[in-house]
């Protein structure tokens, strides 16, 4: 009898799964929507417009973006929440969104909870400029400065709780790096008034900081990439300074929780495929991206990680609480 109860079971269990792999295996049949939660123009939605095309070109569905933006991000990835786990709704997300403005802006949903990772696709940097004639050339004359002139050197970003000042709160608490924080509302005001000299420093995307530096309208101090760049090769990186330090923006495609795992390993290949073609790459080279293959377990391990990370920071400057 127990034997019998166990071969009913086994195929109980054999029938359930055979939806799943058939679904897998005829997917997609549908044209596949990429929530972007921001808004037209952005570097996410470029990203997802560069790649959209060439996952069309390989799974033969459209890939259809649809812009979402609000409240840094989670307009589009509560949106994204009420989609069935079908491997039809994807969201293309960045390091913000889903490990920054989570933690500071209290959500109905957790992140870690309502989405899986699907595919990494490229990572990005920060450039850290000043003024031409701040004294301070290097990273390690600029932590040694603000040491010696503590609360006197004024850095300005796009927001408090944005990247760029995690990035630099980050670096204080490697280095002891002393600096008084000035948040914009964007970063096109701040870089202007360091050009205008009323602003000794401002940090922001690198793609951004490079005209301004090759001009000589700004000094470049150094980046928070892995290595050099090869359009600016001249700006070292806070790695040469500061070993264990990193700060790197990412870009990448997430799926509702629950969307079969066979699912998300098609949409895995068919992104990595693209990163490698040829005029993607170049399109990429020109935005300062730097290509980030992997598996959906390597994507998760980064993003766990980079949570706890920020989170950590977020927390010390109690940014995560209500403001009264």
């Amino acid at each position: 009898m127990n034997k019998l109860i166990l071969a009913v079971m086994a195929g109980a269990l054999c029938a359930a799964a055979l939806p799943s792999v058939s679904a897998a295996q005829a997917y997609p049949d549908k044209p596949i929507r990429v929530i972007v939660p921001y808004p037209p123009g952005d570097l996410a939605d470029i990203i997802a417009r560069l790649i959209g095309p060439k996952i069309t070109e390989q799974l033969g569905q459209p890939v259809v973006v649809e812009n979402r933006p609000g409240a840094s991000g989670m307009v589009g990835l509560q949106n994204a929440t009420q989609a069935p786990p079908d491997g039809y709704t994807l969201v293309l997300g960045q390091m913000g969104s889903m490990a920054v403005a989570p933690i500071i802006n209290k959500q109905p949903f957790d992140v870690r909870d309502a989405f899986v990772p699907v595919a990494m696709a490229y990572t990005n940097y920060l450039m850290l400029v000043s003024h031409p004639d701040f004294p301070a050339k290097t990273l390690p004359d600029l932590i040694a400065y603000s040491k010696a002139n503590p609360g006197k050197v004024s850095l300005a970003t796009n927001g408090e709780g944005g990247f760029p000042h995690l990035a630099v709160e980050l670096l204080k608490r490697q280095t002891g790096f002393s600096f008084t924080h000035i948040p914009y509302k964007g970063s096109n005001q701040s870089v202007t008034d360091v050009i205008g000299g009323q602003v000794p420093l401002t940090i922001s995307g690198a793609s951004s900081m490079n005209p301004h530096v090759k001009a000589g309208r700004l000094h470049g101090i150094a980046i928070t990439a892995r290595e050099r760049s090869r359009i600016t090769p001249d700006v070292p990186t806070f790695k040469e300074a500061v070993p264990d330090y990193e700060a790197l923006g990412w870009f990448g495609f997430f799926a509702p929780k629950g969307t079969p795992d066979a699912i998300i390993s098609k949409l895995n290949d068919s992104v990595n495929a693209a990163l490698k073609m040829p005029d993607v790459a170049q399109k990429a080279a020109t935005l300062e991206l730097d290509t980030s293959p992997g598996s959906p377990q390597y994507f998760g391990v980064v993003w766990r990680r980079d949570y706890d990370k920020w989170g950590s920071i977020i927390r010390d400057l109690k940014l995560d609480t209500p403001k009264p």
